[in-house]
């Protein structure tokens, strides 16, 4: 009787100790999950809303509207030509596919001027992903022929390969410079000024731009607009546009730092100056946080990380040349333009969601924002090599090993560089984050004091396993 006792007592303890386990395990599941960072990056919450209208559910409302619009549109107008029909077929596909990117998507890290416009990016980045990759399942002339139907006026463009660049060089004139300084030097100087107002550190920036003047040598025999002389490349190119263009980002950057954010409700000011300026700002950084991509104690998953970025800029700089060439596009062409204005207002989100991944522990996983734009890259590139095969075919091997292995040398030597910079000179530096006051009071009181306790218990928690 005793024995049975015993051993029922004994079942009874390892059942309570299961038990407990079961429980532990499940308090620090929903304590970790508690204090990760990853909704802050994928659906960031507004914190200063003043108008409450504009943020409020309207799905009925936008329903109706939705099926009124397609109502009329699909009744009221002609459909004897094809052609039109096709096109009225597509617009309102991606016209109710934005409409869902609104109710469904999330906004990412940006709440300014509203989390809708960072939702329809959203969709619009996963349009143009579900476009390449329908693209990649065709053949050339295919593809060619979907592009002329578009645009009748691209039948008659073709790329000229006779055509010589980098001629002269020995002539250099101030007059000869100046003529290079057009439309194109502009927007290659805004370009570099708003990849240094997304990166925010001046060694990466500039690893960047010495190592995208090493990526047109490499490539120069597959494209002949890489030739460029020497004070072409390094006067016009890495001085003057993005050296310029990263000083003027970077200044930008520190204005924001050091603005003080102090946001009044539009329902607060009285005069209409008042009001109108508060309107304008909407479109305005409602916060500003200064990044530190490397610190003394990074760790070397962060240093990869950092390679990585880098690579990865090169290679989405590289598409954007080699689809231009293999589908022959003028350079001015809408659809280059289009491309550039889509791949920049999605890499902004892009790369916020990427920082934060690399350098905050707690978060979890990369942004979904970020997640559609790698896959967009890669399937670009699969697609320049897929179709312009013919072009590959006289790929220099010896150039391209000689880049990726440069690549990834200056990407690790620079990389390395700033993190010895960073331990020996700006040790003690500190990191300025301004928010809006609303958001301090509103959001970093409430929640930051909940995940502070929630950390507190995590740590405890490991104590009791130790």
């Amino acid at each position: 009787m005793s024995t049975a006792l015993q051993e029922g007592d004994s079942k009874a303890a390892t059942a309570a100790v299961a038990d407990n386990t079961v429980v532990d395990h499940a308090e620090e599941h929903r304590l970790r999950a508690g204090t990760d960072s990853f909704p802050s990056i994928n659906e960031r919450p507004v914190d200063d809303i003043s108008l409450e209208f504009f943020y409020q559910p309207h799905t009925i409302t936008l329903l109706l509207i939705s099926i009124g619009a397609v109502i009329y549109s699909a009744f009221a107008r002609n459909t004897t030509n094809v052609e039109d029909n096709m096109w009225a077929g597509m617009l309102c596909v991606i016209f109710f596919f934005l409409i869902i990117s609104v109710l469904t998507f999330p906004n990412g890290p940006f709440t300014r001027p509203h989390p809708v416009v960072w939702r329809i990016v959203f969709g619009c980045s996963v349009l143009y992903l579900m476009f390449l990759l329908f693209l990649l399942f065709q053949n050339y002339e295919t593809v060619r022929r979907i592009l002329v139907w578009v645009d009748p006026g691209l039948a008659s463009f073709h790329i000229d390969m006779d055509k010589e660049y980098g001629v002269n060089c020995s002539d250099v004139t101030v007059e000869k410079i100046w003529s290079h300084l057009d439309v194109f030097a502009l927007a290659h100087f805004l370009g570099w000024a708003f990849k240094a107002i997304l990166i925010r550190h001046l060694g990466i920036l500039w690893a960047i731009s010495v190592m995208w003047e090493v990526t047109e040598i490499a490539f120069a025999h597959l494209l002949p607009n890489f030739v460029e002389c020497w004070w072409d490349a390094l006067i016009l190119d890495v001085l003057v546009c993005n050296g310029l263009g990263i000083w003027v980002g970077l200044k930008i950057c520190s204005i924001l730092e050091m603005r003080e954010y102090k946001w009044v409700s539009i329902r607060d000011i009285e005069s209409t100056t008042g009001k109108l300026k508060r309107a304008m700002l909407q479109f305005t950084p409602g916060s500003w946080t200064s990044v530190r991509w490397l610190d003394p104690t990074c760790t070397h998953m962060r240093l990869v990380a950092l390679c990585q970025l880098v690579i990865f800029w090169q290679v989405s700089e590289l598409n954007t040349f080699f689809l231009k060439h293999v589908y022959e596009f003028p350079p001015s062409h809408p659809f280059v333009v289009a491309r550039l204005v889509l791949i920049g207002v999605i890499v902004a989100p892009s790369v916020r969601q990427y920082y934060m991944y690399v350098t905050d522990p707690t978060c979890s996983r990369v942004g979904t924002q970020c997640w559609v734009y790698g896959a967009i890259m890669v399937t670009e590139a699969l697609l320049c090599i897929r179709h312009g095969a013919a072009l590959f075919e006289r790929t220099q091997a010896l150039n391209i090993l000689l880049w990726l292995l440069c690549q990834s040398l200056v990407s690790v030597l620079c990389v390395y560089g700033c993190v010895l910079w960073h331990q020996y000179f700006e040790t003690g530096k500190k990191v300025t984050i301004r928010r809006s006051v609303s958001y301090l009071n509103k959001f970093d009181t409430d929640i930051s004091g909940n995940m502070a306790r929630r950390t507190k218990s995590v740590e405890e928690l490991d104590k009791k396993k130790l």
